[in-house]
């Protein structure tokens, strides 16, 4: 087996990471992200499980994420992974689709992938240039054209017609969780905050949302270390920050979210800092 790469940068002029995987084997839990995912698999298949529905993805295909799609995906054979994404925060986005089509909204993609994609020779041009840390004119521009043509080509209104009465105390459960991600959380206090009986939560959040109460509690913490990563803390602090029992579990939980150890992930900011 070859030997494992991973990389990240963070462009500052369009505010976007790029992470770059060689050669991977790891498996990802279900989990989701905050944040947009357009990703492209280089070479190597994957089973993907995206919103409770199953997918078979290799070299060439596309893969898009919206903020809080659960997904998973294992290697297909032992087959090893070359894959390159950026990772784009909803208020970029929101504010990238506004000067495009002129309209305050964030665009919904329909579907997690798009098979051999005309759009990945465009989506691996700007990715490269972003590793290759380039300050031009260009990159800017095939950001703009690549967001114009996903958005066009791949995403539609929002269909959800989910009851509104449920969807509003499964959002209170969310926002509970995103305040007091560090502190210990029970199913029964969880249950009372939705004015359900605790499988009738489960039930309903699962539904809704794609992934469990503990999976997106876990998913918040994981995002609020990489915020504490970010301005330099150390994993262990973080750790302690956000909830985690010790930083082994923390560790294992960072690697499996984000493919990175915390130590990788903060590094990348202080070397930015340099």
């Amino acid at each position: 087996m070859g030997r494992e790469e991973r990389t990240v940068r963070f462009d500052h002029d369009l505010q976007i990471e790029a992470y770059r995987f060689e050669g991977i084997m790891q498996k990802f839990p279900n989990h989701f992200h905050e944040y947009y995912v357009i990703g492209y698999i280089e070479s190597g298949q994957r089973r993907l499980s995206c919103k409770n529905s199953d997918y078979l993805i290799g070299t060439g295909d596309v893969i898009f994420f919206n903020p809080l799609d659960n997904h998973a995906c294992e290697s297909v054979d032992n087959q090893t992974l070359d894959y390159r994404c950026l990772n784009i925060k909803p208020e970029i986005m929101r504010k990238v689709t506004k000067e495009i089509t002129g309209q305050d909204y964030l665009p919904s993609f329909s579907s997690p992938v798009a098979y051999r994609s005309g759009q990945a020779q465009l989506l691996h041009h700007l990715h490269q240039m972003i590793m290759d840390e380039v300050i031009d004119l260009e990159k800017e521009e095939t950001f703009y054209f690549l967001i114009q043509q996903l958005i066009e080509e791949y995403t539609e209104a929002n269909t959800d017609t989910e009851s509104i009465a449920i969807k509003q105390e499964i959002e209170q459960v969310c926002r509970y969780l995103e305040v007091h991600y560090a502190e210990q959380i029970t199913l029964d206090h969880l249950a009372k905050i939705a004015n359900m009986n605790k499988y009738s939560l489960l039930r309903s959040f699962t539904r809704i949302r794609g992934i469990t109460p503990y999976r997106y509690l876990q998913t918040v913490r994981i995002s609020e270390a990489k915020k504490q990563l970010e301005k330099g803390l150390k994993p262990l602090d973080a750790a302690i920050e956000t909830g985690f029992v010790d930083q082994s579990h923390f560790s294992k939980f960072f690697m499996d979210f984000i493919g990175l150890t915390p130590g990788q992930y903060r590094d990348i900011f202080i070397q930015n800092r340099k």
